[in-house]
């Protein structure tokens, strides 16, 4: 609920003075599209945001950064087709703000550059209301650098145009001047306007730019989408044509283009172009893209479970009051970690409470989790499976040993049963569950529908169990991908072949295992 000043009974626009009731619109910029390219500032913006509205340009896995129950609106245009019109959407940003809320105006780019932000911020402050512009990387510069063309060189050139290939429509006159453009030195780059290609570069043609002029058209720039194409101001129009190159797009015209040939650093990475379907926790999808996406690859979230708080609580609850009385805290995932020590420290205010009890862990990837709360790993088996623990125990004596395995609420009893085979006290605790996810923030799951994916991954039993529910089509040729033998055993059962199975059970094992799948098939 928005407080509001017991000395004030409504917000006003028209009051200056009540700016602080009233809240305050951040226009922030999203950059070109790869989500690593948000600003440490838009994304702190995001983070404390109670309404969003973004746009067809911004990334929707931005949205991840959200709190969970702000009101978030899809304001996106594309060519046609309007999901709000510019007035309306100034209106929503003007409602919202006045209204004390924090409001994110996420946009493409950024904002000040033929983004309307400028008019968005005038009607804010027509208002009355209190605005921040937090500026973002825009495509005319970040993105042809992932196509290896810099704007500017010493060798070639210091001077830097950029003019927008799409006006306001109506106008009788264009604003677009050709004639300086075409004639002045230095790179010039278009952003919008690819549909009109052919007209523009003939009016550069006509207004003097030289017909050899290298040109190179960049779509879906920065992101696993990203294509380049080149020619020439007399060839690239009817080259976009053939090769059904389409908005959005941006055009750079100069020499710079030809630096592509030595400098193009992101299509040549080993998996550019490879589209990858992560189905992880939104939360945990993260790790996994970025490793991904820093080999090229079109990675997507594609979230089939959430964790939550498990239904029955009474066993974790009396297992966090007798820590101390454990000598063995085993681990067999990272979100069993986080749950477990998020409620430790909810109920201990020191970490010695959790007594002396030495901790082992299955996997590289939950060993860090319980780094990250500044606990060692006494015990981690060389293969990343229950077996392999059940096997390092064997060779000690764990008779009369208590122990606590706070895990997932439905995980494989094995372990636990052949620990008190050996002679182990054991608690095996429910300390979280995996429930289907039933949202589609990031648009993943519209996007493997529509689109498919060229491999999707796994990386536990339920991510699978959980895909298989959304009864999503499998696209002709999709290849699989599991983290490790129980996955891959439950994927079995379900009718997903399996494809390839990491070595190494843990995400680094699993992105190299990817790598090496697709270096092979050559």
């Amino acid at each position: 609920m928005t407080k509001k000043s017991s000395k004030k009974t409504a917000a006003s626009p028209a009051d200056a003075g009540d700016k602080t009731a009233q809240g305050i619109c951040h226009l922030v910029g999203a950059g070109p599209g790869d989500p690593g390219l948000l600003t440490l500032k838009g994304r702190e913006c995001l983070e404390q945001a109670e309404v969003v509205v973004y746009d067809y340009l911004s990334n929707a896995e931005l949205l991840s950064h959200v709190p969970a129950g702000a009101e978030i609106i899809y304001a996106g245009k594309t060519a046609g087709r309007h999901a709000l019109r510019q007035e309306e959407t100034n209106a929503l940003l003007v409602k919202h703000t006045a209204a004390g809320k924090r409001v994110v105006r996420l946009k493409g780019g950024d904002p000040f550059l033929f983004g309307r932000g400028g008019e968005e911020a005038q009607e804010l402050a027509a208002a009355g209301l209190r605005f921040e512009i937090v500026p973002g990387v825009t495509s005319a510069i970040g993105g042809l650098a992932y196509a290896g063309i810099p704007v500017t060189h010493r060798a070639s050139n210091a001077v830097l145009t950029i003019f927008t290939g799409h006006e306001e429509p109506g106008k009788e006159t264009s604003g677009i001047d050709y004639k300086a453009i075409a004639t002045a030195p230095g790179t010039k780059v278009m952003l919008m306007g690819v549909e009109r290609l052919g007209p523009i570069t003939e009016q550069l043609a006509a207004a003097g730019m030289p017909e050899g002029t290298p040109v190179a058209l960049v779509r879906w720039a920065t992101t696993g989408r990203h294509q380049t194409l080149t020619g020439t101001l007399g060839t690239i129009a009817a080259l976009a044509l053939e090769k059904e190159f389409k908005a959005p797009a941006i055009a750079v015209f100069g020499d710079v283009v030809k630096l592509r040939e030595t400098l193009n650093w992101f299509e040549s990475s080993p998996l550019f172009g490879k589209r990858i379907a992560v189905t992880r926790t939104r939360q945990q999808a993260g790790g996994l893209l970025a490793q991904l996406r820093g080999m090229g690859a079109d990675a997507y979230e594609l979230p089939t479970i959430r964790i939550e708080p498990p239904a029955e609580k009474t066993a974790f609850v009396e297992a966090l009051a007798d820590v101390r009385t454990y000598d063995w805290i085993v681990f067999t995932s990272p979100n069993g970690v986080e749950a477990f020590f998020n409620a430790f420290f909810a109920a201990h205010e020191d970490a010695r409470d959790l007594g002396g009890a030495r901790i082992a862990v299955i996997g590289n990837g939950t060993a860090r989790k319980v780094r990250e709360y500044r606990f060692a790993v006494d015990l981690i088996p060389k293969e990343f499976v229950a077996e392999s623990l059940l096997e390092e125990f064997k060779e000690m004596n764990v008779e009369h040993l208590k122990m606590l395995l706070p895990r997932a609420a439905g995980a494989r009893e094995m372990l636990a049963v052949e620990l008190e085979k050996l002679g182990a006290i054991v608690d095996d605790v429910p300390v979280y569950r995996t429930v289907p996810e039933t949202g589609d923030v990031s648009g993943g799951i519209r996007r493997f529908r529509e689109e498919g994916a060229d491999m999707i991954t796994f990386t536990s039993a339920s991510t699978a169990d959980h895909f298989m529910a959304l009864n999503l089509p499998l696209p002709k040729g999709l290849a699989t991908a599991s983290i490790g033998p129980v996955t891959s055993e439950e994927m079995r059962k379900l009718g997903l072949p399996v494809d390839l199975e990491a070595p190494q059970h843990d995400i680094p094992g699993l992105v190299q295992a990817i790598s090496t799948f697709y270096a092979s098939s050559k």
